[in-house]
């Protein structure tokens, strides 16, 4: 698994309970903690392929519905604009076969086709004024010399705009579970799955309130889980549906890809303790040769490796794994031969195609450089949003002595991490010795032209 971890932002949480005073300053959705996005070939084609019929059955365009991986252990999903669903590692850690990943991307759709992203700020907009109501009267019985009584309408406004905005998303959760169901029922796949789900966090949040605290479902962004559940059976069980079966090879994808993320995600010592020795199945092979190369332990990681591509020569995702050992094992020439038929096996995946311009570049052989050059073109050309890949290319122009495009690859590379004063340099740089008038000095000029309008926007 050539899990690539990329920085981006994710929604805020609301606050609860011991944060209520500060609902006047936090009822927009803030994106306030980093995370990471991660890329694997294997695991986007998966993804893509369980969630298409349910994209088909919404309505929506296919190509323009991404199905994002998350790295994180918090069992949770969630859309942030536009038409992309994120979901958690732990989600997919948590799930015991692919129709309870599709039951979640299918409740997810119900946002996006819901717009309900876009109407967030139906629900902060009431809740804010009854939040600015409750500090004006407030402030003015503080005035009237009852400092006691002015706090206590402060912070009972404050709780009942809380309330107000979490009974707002509750409506939305109900209305994407209902959604979802169609959409199920329309792709003819089973909803079992988001119940059987539903199950799972209905019993965190028993553990959850056995641990901490009582659970008071009123300060739920989602309605309870159990309630949720009761409330879909019925719809779930009449569904002509309700009986299908999933494909059985999609569950072996699915039973490969969790193992892959807890070889990653978890402790290699939780993980081999997950997959011992005994257990020689593909999943069991996958999980154990990313834990033991987390651990620093390259020839078993390769032992493992080589028992996979033993059982199936040619599939490109096992030989990915291999040339993705060799190359961070500081043997990138060894690592060619794999990628390659891992990029021939995938159709030229872009992730793959990109670790294999790495590998030939790592090699130091000038030779190779041109063959790195247009690897990394078509990968980039297909996938343009893998800020490494970019940084690759410019690279291997910069050692074909093409500097302004290797320039060009660079302000794209910035352009993607967001930072616009670099991007605008890099850019300005390439068009300064790119032809006018060419399709690359026009890229050029885009991305100056886009980094400057953004940088006087952060200015104002």
């Amino acid at each position: 698994m050539s899990l690539v971890a990329l920085s981006t932002r994710r929604l805020g949480r609301m606050l609860r309970a011991l944060l209520v005073a500060s609902l006047a300053l936090a009822l927009t959705a803030q994106p306030v903690m980093a995370q990471s996005i991660l890329r694997d070939a294997e695991t986007e084609a998966y993804l893509k392929e369980i969630s298409a019929p349910i994209v088909a059955a919404a309505g929506l365009q296919p190509g323009n519905v991404d199905i994002v991986l998350v790295g994180d252990k918090e069992i949770n999903a969630f859309v942030a604009g536009g038409q992309a669903v994120y979901i958690h590692s732990g989600l997919i850690e948590a799930a015991d076969n692919t129709n309870e990943i599709q039951g979640v991307i299918a409740h997810e759709i119900g946002h996006i086709t819901g717009g309900h992203v876009i109407r967030f700020g139906e629900g902060a907009r009431g809740a804010t004024g009854i939040t600015l109501l409750s500090l004006l009267l407030g402030a003015a019985a503080m005035a009237a010399g009852s400092a006691e009584a002015g706090m206590g309408v402060m912070m009972a406004g404050q709780q009942a705009a809380l309330g107000k905005f979490l009974a707002f998303n509750r409506v939305q959760e109900s209305s994407a579970d209902a959604a979802g169901v169609g959409f199920l029922n329309k792709a003819g796949i089973s909803g079992k799955g988001m119940l059987s789900f539903f199950l799972k966090l209905r019993k965190e949040e028993y553990r959850y309130a056995s641990t901490y605290a009582e659970v008071d479902p009123f300060m739920q962004t989602h309605p309870m889980s159990g309630e949720r559940e009761a409330t879909l059976t019925g719809d779930v069980m009449k569904s002509p549906a309700y009986e299908n079966k999933t494909d059985p090879a999609l569950d072996a994808k699915f039973k490969r890809i969790k193992a892959k993320l807890i070889g990653y995600m978890d402790d290699p010592t939780t993980a081999l303790r997950k997959y011992p020795e005994s257990d020689q199945s593909a999943a069991a092979h996958y999980a154990r040769a990313y834990a033991w190369h987390r651990g620093a332990y390259p020839d078993k990681a390769v032992e493992e490796v080589e028992k996979l591509v033993a059982s199936d020569p040619k599939d490109p995702y096992f030989r990915e794994l291999q040339g993705q050992i060799l190359l961070e094992s500081g043997k990138p020439k060894e690592a060619i031969g794999p990628l390659r038929i891992a990029v021939q096996g995938s159709r030229s995946s872009p992730l793959i195609s990109s670790l294999l311009g790495h590998a030939l570049l790592a090699t130091e052989d000038p030779a190779l450089v041109p063959e790195a050059r247009d690897v990394l073109k078509v990968a980039v050309a297909r996938d343009r949003d893998n800020p490494f890949a970019w940084y690759t290319l410019g690279m291997a122009y910069s050692r074909l002595g093409d500097e302004p495009r290797a320039q060009l690859a660079t302000a794209e590379r910035y352009a993607l991490l967001g930072n616009d004063r670099l991007a605008m340099a890099s850019a300005e740089a390439a068009m300064s010795r790119i032809p006018r008038g060419t399709p690359d000095y026009i890229r050029a000029e885009d991305i100056a032209l886009s980094a400057r309008a953004a940088a006087s926007q952060r200015k104002k």
